[in-house]
């Protein structure tokens, strides 16, 4: 290659490397976002005397009310930790917005989930976050 044609090349070249260098920068920056959707967690101490088909039962059950519950757009049913210890599991929704988490709690389904498990539950404790 010619020292002329060389030296066109090489501007060239580095607009190119740098072009590809800010890419990677843009592509490996972290994103986050702060969506307007509403996360609620749900935390139980079951009573003493509740077996534990009957937690697997509400755990169910919950996961059929969310399916069907307007607004609802995902469901967690694993508990992984809780805090404090003696309270044994927990479960989140996450709601398109505030007033569908609002409308939750008074669906007839919700409803008759609170008279048949509410009974085995010694102590709850709820978080609502949004943004």
């Amino acid at each position: 290659m010619k020292p002329a044609a060389l030296g066109n090349l090489l501007p060239r070249m580095t607009v190119v490397a740098l072009c590809m260098a800010l890419v990677g920068l843009v592509a490996g920056a972290r994103l986050f976002q702060r969506p307007k959707t509403v996360i609620q967690v749900v935390t139980i101490k079951w009573t003493a005397d509740a077996a534990p088909e009957q937690r697997k039962a509400a755990l169910d059950a919950i996961e059929k009310v969310a399916a069907a519950a307007p607004g609802v757009r995902n469901v967690w049913l694993r508990t992984i930790r809780t805090q404090p210890r003696d309270f044994m599991t927990a479960f989140a929704f996450e709601f398109e917005d505030l007033p569908s988490a609002e409308r939750f709690h008074s669906l007839p389904a919700y409803e008759l989930w609170k008279k048949t498990y509410l009974p085995l539950i010694e102590e709850s404790r709820t978080q609502e976050v949004g943004n």
